[in-house]
Formats: C-alpha cells, sequence, structure tokens
C-alpha cells in the first residue's frame, strides 16, 4: 500500500510541477508528507485483477488429495474396511456403501481369499539368456527380530499356499526385508541375478498420463487396487525353482508371480488386457 501511495504521489507531483524547478523553495515538503500519509490511510482498494494475482501468490501451491473415511463392510467384530472419498454428496455415498456392501465378496481381504488366475488366462514365465551362469547367494546375516519377523512372513505366505520347499539348488536369492509403517515387514527377494539373466519383455504398458486424462468426462470414479495382484497370477512350473530364495528355515520357491521379477508389469497388463479388453477405455482403465 505505500508503494502504491508513493507511485500515486510522484504522478500527481509530476503533473502539477511540470516545466518548473523541483528545487523550488517555495514547495512546502512538509505539506506534502502530511497529504502522503492521510492518503496512506485511505482504503485505495486494489483492482480485482491485481488483487487475485497477490492473492495467487500468496496461495501455498498443494497438489489435490482429496479427504477420505474408512467404512466397515462388515458384519459385527469383522472388519472389511474401505476408504470411501468425503467430496460426494449423502445420497451417493450412501448408494455407493450399499453397492459395496451387497458385493463385499467379489473382494479379497486375506490371502486365503485369492484363488487366482488360470494358467488359461495367463502365467509368468522365467526365460534366460544363452550362456548365463547360475548364481548362489549366500545367506545374509540379520538381526533376530528381524529374522523372526521374516519367519512369520513365511509362514503367512506358505499357508497361503505361495510357496513351495525345495531342495535342489540352481538360483538362490536373499530376502531383503522392507519395513512398513505398521511395523510389518514386506518380504521382497533379491532377484537381481536373474534379472540380469532374463530378456525383456516388449509387451507394451500403458502410459499413466493418458489413463489420467481419459477419466475427465467422468462425474465420479473409483481406484480398485488388487490384493496382492501378482501373487494371483502362477508361475510356470519348470521356473519355479529359478525363484528360490534362502531362509534360517530353509529353502523356499514361490508358486506364484512375485514382486521384484523382471518383467512382472508386462505379464500383469497381459492378463488385464485379456480379462477387459472389451471394457477398457470404456467403462474403466488399466
Amino acid at each position: 500500500m505505500f508503494i502504491f501511495v508513493a507511485i500515486k504521489w510522484y504522478r500527481s507531483d509530476n503533473e502539477s510541477c511540470e516545466g518548473t524547478n523541483t528545487e523550488d523553495p517555495d514547495v512546502d515538503f512538509e505539506q506534502l508528507v502530511n497529504q502522503a500519509k492521510d492518503e496512506e490511510d485511505e482504503d485505495w482498494g486494489l483492482p480485482l485483477e491485481l488483487k487475485r494475482m497477490v492473492e495467487q501468490e500468496d496461495r501455498e501451491m498443494k497438489p489435490h488429495q482429496e479427504e477420505t473415511e474408512i467404512v466397515n463392510l462388515g458384519v459385527g467384530e469383522e472388519k472389511k474396511e474401505v476408504k470411501v472419498g468425503t467430496g460426494m454428496t449423502t445420497p451417493i455415498r450412501d448408494e455407493l456403501v450399499a453397492l459395496l456392501r451387497g458385493y463385499q465378496d467379489v473382494f479379497a481381504w486375506s490371502y486365503q481369499d485369492i484363488p487366482g488366475l488360470s494358467h488359461d488366462i495367463v502365467q509368468h514365465t522365467l526365460p534366460l539368456n544363452p550362456g548365463c551362469s547360475l548364481e548362489k547367494q549366500k545367506l545374509r546375516r540379520m538381526k533376530h527380530e528381524m529374522f523372526l519377523k521374516i519367519k512369520e512372513e513365511v509362514k503367512k505366505q506358505f499357508d497361503a499356499g505361495f510357496l513351495a520347499v525345495t531342495r535342489y539348488l540352481e538360483w538362490v536369492a536373499n530376502i531383503v526385508p522392507v519395513l512398513k509403517k505398521d511395523g510389518k515387514v514386506r518380504m521382497c527377494v533379491d532377484y537381481w541375478d536373474l534379472n540380469q539373466a532374463s530378456p525383456k519383455d516388449k509387451f507394451p504398458l500403458p502410459d499413466i498420463d493418458v489413463l489420467v486424462d481419459n477419466t475427465t468426462n467422468f462425474a465420479l470414479f473409483y481406484f480398485m487396487d488388487e490384493f496382492s495382484s501378482y501373487n494371483q497370477i502362477k508361475m510356470v512350473l519348470e521356473d519355479m525353482e529359478k525363484m528360490m530364495f534362502v531362509t534360517l528355515w530353509g529353502m523356499f520357491c514361490y508358486k506364484v508371480m512375485s514382486f521384484g521379477l523382471k518383467n512382472i508389469g508386462a505379464t500383469y497388463q497381459r492378463a488385464m488386457v485379456a480379462l477387459f479388453h472389451d471394457m477398457m477405455h470404456k467403462e474403466i482403465e488399466v
């Protein structure tokens, strides 16, 4: 505001003193200063466009993130929780929750709820480059607490039918534990050696920008995250033992596609195209 008043005062002074000497001793500088102070106290107001630009500059730019609330679809103490956006109107929210309750059996809430995809639809293979050498990693040392968490996760996946015990050593990898926010462990396997020996699958993957642009003409859209989606695709029988990993309690290999393998994104997209090819770019985007 002070700069705005100062500019206005200089403009007024130049107009009134045009063609005169700026060092005129008859000019009352004290009166001009008092006049500037009086003008400063007045509410001149900014032009609307300038005001909008100032507010835009002061506003902190953040990515849009809609707030969500947790809705339990289970009955009684059974927990089947989903997240629903809070930006919907109450009638639309109630219709959505009723729809989810009516079809909650189509969602997977645990490993036991995952039947897996048929071999006729898709299966993952691990071809190797000619002349590649077999790599056998030695068991890495870890803290005792981490070994116990790994044991818990191995048991969980073994009971779900994802793992098999193996004894014939070809490729041997180590577990790389990744701590989650809730204190649990995501069990990843170091498949670096195996991935280096595998050729790349050139199946085309979608462009995320195109997928987002395709949703702009719709009033509502839903994100559906598959539960252990990679684990629903089975491995080719002869390639299972290439995924062997070592633990303190023995050797195991995956019977399903595991996170961290090369080309799993291409295999997953091939399965989605086979299942939803007649709905893609119409009702759904994958």
